[in-house]
């Protein structure tokens, strides 16, 4: 039984996911079809790369993984079936896959020619739907198309090192559902570049000089509750995900704010690290 994930942008509202859903099932009646996400920012391939790098390594090797962000097909902007960490990913050449094997090399990655491909508007539903049952099925990408080699690369969504090595300037890539915010810069980078050396954290006009192990790290459970820091106190830690993230401990975006708003920052805004001989 094949396993198709979602990953888009097109939201809750209109009729899209909905379609994607019933072609599948159309064709492969016995498919399980897994909504990762369709609330990335319109266009964010930055944030769609940190979803979906999250969460496709929960899922069984032999996944069929559809992106349906900024994939309106153009020269620039091929449509494409990657086979990646076992596991295949239907999208658009636009930086999503690019992002994803910074660290891993896709062992095969073919440019989408149907015979039968039309220019609709809704590619996902006439292009990637009909790949991703092909290869349900049993079928090679070899079918559907040609070898291809100019995978879009976005480095300057990487994280970059100042100051003869003294300083990492990162950007926000996501804010989640507490408001937290997250940076493009892992641990292994961080480490990597700290050398042992202590750093301070500039995030807007607020320094932080220690990064937490986990969230409630931050509380020193041998004081009294009323020495104690505590549920509204900003921290810094590696999440789950090994990416540096900022937050408000216990905080809650809908009500007293999160790091993203009583810190001001939102995508792409800068968080530098200076280290201290």
């Amino acid at each position: 039984m094949a396993i198709i994930t979602l990953t888009t942008d097109f939201g809750d509202k209109d009729h899209f996911v909905g379609a994607l859903k019933g072609s599948i099932y159309n064709e492969l009646s016995d498919a399980q079809v897994v909504d990762i996400s369709h609330r990335v920012s319109p266009f964010n391939i930055q944030e769609c790369a940190y979803i979906l790098s999250n969460a496709y390594k929960s899922f069984p090797e032999g996944t069929i993984h559809i992106v349906g962000v900024d994939s309106e097909p153009t020269v620039e902007n091929q449509h494409i079936a990657v086979l990646l960490d076992g596991h295949y990913f239907i999208c658009a050449n636009n930086g999503v896959i690019g992002l994803l094997t910074s660290e891993i090399n896709p062992k095969k990655v073919f440019e989408i020619t149907l015979p039968t491909q039309t220019t609709e508007s809704f590619p996902v539903l006439d292009v990637f739907i009909k790949v991703a049952c092909h290869i349900a099925r049993g079928g090679t990408l070899e079918v559907i198309g040609k070898p291809f080699t100019a995978l879009k690369e976005l480095k300057n969504f990487l994280p970059s090192v100042e100051d003869k090595g003294n300083k990492i300037v990162g950007n926000v890539i996501y804010i989640d559902n507490y408001g937290n915010v997250i940076t493009n810069i892992t641990k292994k980078f961080f480490e990597t570049h700290r050398k042992g050396r202590n750093f301070v954290i500039n995030v807007r006009t607020n320094k932080i000089t220690r990064i937490h192990n986990n969230y409630s790290d931050i509380v020193n459970f041998d004081l009294e509750k009323s020495k104690r820091n505590g549920p509204g106190d900003s921290l810094a830690l590696f999440n789950a995900s090994s990416y540096l993230e900022l937050a408000i401990y216990k905080s809650n975006l809908t009500t007293v704010g999160g790091a993203s708003s009583l810190f001001g920052l939102d995508y792409r805004d800068i968080i530098s690290i200076n280290f201290i001989s």
